[in-house]
């Protein structure tokens, strides 16, 4: 999962030439040696693209980023099913009142968060995902961002409402 992931983000970094690399650490790297693990491969391909924005504009930003990042690999991969409601509950009162999750701006955390989503998500339906609006309502934007999503299908998060419970 983690090779497709990197591979999407050299797309939509718009990177030419493909890296050769693995999440366990056999990347040929011509001027050092092989970069290991999802996000300190990820920070590189941004890098990379001279797209540090990426990565946070400001110093509160890039450690907000560096937090999501590590979340992403201490919490969503490999977590259980019973972490699933926990952390979904957790995001959606972080994202509240927030559009990414570091600041005003897509970052790297938005999309490696995104990645690591998808798969909770996709045994949810969707009366499920709507007890977390704020998730969905997260997720849709980023799975609708140009050039994110690549190799996943899209989720339906949410259903358009017409109206309310109560009638008027």
């Amino acid at each position: 999962m983690a090779l497709r992931e990197l591979s999407s983000l050299e797309k939509y970094l718009g990177l030419k030439k493909p890296n050769k690399y693995s999440t366990q650490g056999d990347k040929k790297n011509n001027n050092g040696p092989p970069l290991v693990g999802l996000v300190t491969i990820a920070c590189h391909l941004v890098k990379e693209a001279k797209r540090p924005e990426l990565l946070g504009d400001t110093a509160e930003n890039r450690a907000v980023v560096q937090q999501w990042l590590e979340f992403r690999v201490t919490k969503l991969d490999g977590c259980t099913k019973e972490d699933i409601k926990t952390i979904l509950k957790d995001l959606n009162v972080y994202l509240q009142d927030k559009v990414y999750l570091a600041g005003n701006k897509f970052t790297l955390a938005d999309s490696l968060v995104y990645f690591g989503i998808h798969p909770l998500l996709v045994d949810l339906a969707v009366q499920e995902k709507e007890q977390y609006l704020n998730v969905a309502r997260w997720f849709d934007h980023i799975q609708h961002r140009p050039g994110v999503r690549h190799h996943l299908p899209p989720l339906v998060v949410l259903r358009n409402r017409i109206y309310t419970g109560r009638h008027h």
